[in-house]
């Protein structure tokens, strides 16, 4: 059987439907910054460039454990057969509340955010607060939807998004604009229409149910946004602590963003499973199948494996040449900064995978303590001796090396004691078995 083959078939039930709007959705991350570049000046674009990575990064950490917690608190009542519309309606209460402290920082740093990341345009950080809350909207629906497995609508949102910012940025780009608020707002407008289309089938899938309480809703969000973030800055430690050690070198700066978009290609693919390996895995938790949410993590960890050495092989043999043709980068990195790259890319999925099977747990903490103890790993490795290409992506390989290993313990650990507790139980009821 080719990997081709076997990939297919670990992949978890749903994932077909979501593939293509992920397809789309990341597509059209490329094409609004290739159009947005030819349109706008350096000056404009770097503002439209940091807004995009605000919004991708912080905007990501803040928001999509949203989508994870509804998904796992869903997928549970779907196997008991209870509707998820209380869940969506203090879901919503919960996100506009959420909204309203995160809009508030951003009202009220708005002068100091404009001049330190915007050239001091007031406009750019209103529409980030409009992206923010397009986001925060779509992973609330997307969670409710994941939950249900209803992928058709969750799939289609995301192609909604997706062809609405192609559509948008190439209208922009005919049109002649040079005005980084325009192309700025696609990133407002996109989402918050993918989010109005798909509502009335988010609604009428969540059928009546009892009630939730808010300690059950919202106990995993902290721990859960903090290990977001941390993901969110392990998988970024790369270019950010090069520009921090040695900001004169510009060129490797560069060549290192380049080779991670390179690298990371596996991530991308990564998206499409998630959503729907969280569902099974809440499922199968919430059934008690025990076995299946084992064979389900096997599956994933197999998918992400093979999917990192699909990327991580041609990365490492042609990289350097790769990244000079496609993004006329400076020749600085070679193919072992490329195999590093990819061994932390494999160990960052690997730890995704891990981290979900602890979120259905209900083991928030756990999941937030391996980050911590890989971004402590990351941040001693980054200080040893050495030049400093090797030294920060040796420092991502062995971060994430180490947040995979403290996940597959605590799940491990977990086994064991499950183990321990059913052979038990099977002993106390043997004598009174014989007995009778």
């Amino acid at each position: 059987m080719n990997p081709m083959t076997k990939l297919g078939r670990a992949l978890p039930p749903g994932i077909k439907l979501v593939a293509a709007g992920t397809v789309v959705l990341g597509a059209a991350s490329y094409v609004h910054l290739a159009v947005a570049g030819h349109s706008l000046s350096t000056k404009d674009m770097a503002g439209l460039s940091v807004l995009w990575t605000i919004v991708m990064s912080i905007g990501m950490g803040l928001f999509f454990p949203l989508e994870q917690e509804l998904t796992r608190i869903v997928a549970a009542r779907a196997v008991h057969g209870e509707g998820a519309a209380p869940v969506l309606r203090r879901a919503a209460v919960l996100t506009c509340g959420f909204l309203a402290v995160v809009l508030g920082l951003v009202a009220g740093l708005a002068r100091p955010l404009a001049d330190r990341f915007f050239h001091g345009d007031l406009q750019l950080v209103w529409a980030l607060g409009g992206a923010f809350v397009g986001l925060a909207l779509t992973f609330m629906t997307r969670g409710v939807l994941a939950g249900l497995g209803r992928f058709n609508a969750y799939g289609a949102q995301l192609a909604i998004d997706g062809g609405l910012r192609i559509l948008l940025a190439l209208v922009c780009g005919i049109a002649g604009l040079h005005s980084a608020l325009a192309f700025s707002l696609i990133l407002v407008i996109a989402p918050l229409v993918a989010f109005a289309v798909t509502l009335p089938t988010t609604v009428r899938a969540s059928l009546p149910g009892p009630p939730i309480s808010w300690p059950d809703l919202v106990r995993g969000f902290g721990p859960l946004i903090g290990s977001t973030l941390l993901a969110q800055m392990m998988v970024n430690a790369v270019v950010v602590s090069t520009q921090l050690l040695a900001p004169t070198e510009v060129a490797l700066v560069a060549a290192l963003l380049n080779a991670l978009v390179l690298a990371r290609v596996p991530l991308f693919v990564f998206a499409a499973l998630q959503a729907s390996l969280l569902s099974g895995l809440a499922s199968a938790v919430a059934a008690g199948d025990h076995g299946g949410f084992r064979q389900m993590l096997r599956k994933a960890c197999l998918v992400v494996t093979l999917l990192s050495c699909c990327g991580g092989v041609p990365a490492v043999l042609i990289g350097p040449w790769l990244i000079h043709l496609l993004f006329a980068a400076p020749d600085v990195l070679t193919r072992v900064d490329f195999l590093w790259l990819s061994l932390g890319t494999l160990c960052y999925l690997l730890a995704q995978v891990l981290g979900q099977g602890l979120i259905v747990q209900h083991r928030h903490r756990a999941q937030l303590a391996s980050w911590l103890v890989g971004t402590a790993v990351l941040c001693g490795t980054t200080f040893l001796p050495g030049g400093i290409a090797i030294r920060v992506t040796v420092a991502f390989t062995a971060g994430t090396a180490t947040t995979a290993l403290a996940m597959l313990w605590a799940l491990t650990r977990r086994a064991a004691s499950a183990t321990r507790s059913d052979d038990t139980s099977a002993a106390q009821q043997a004598p009174a078995v014989r007995a009778s």
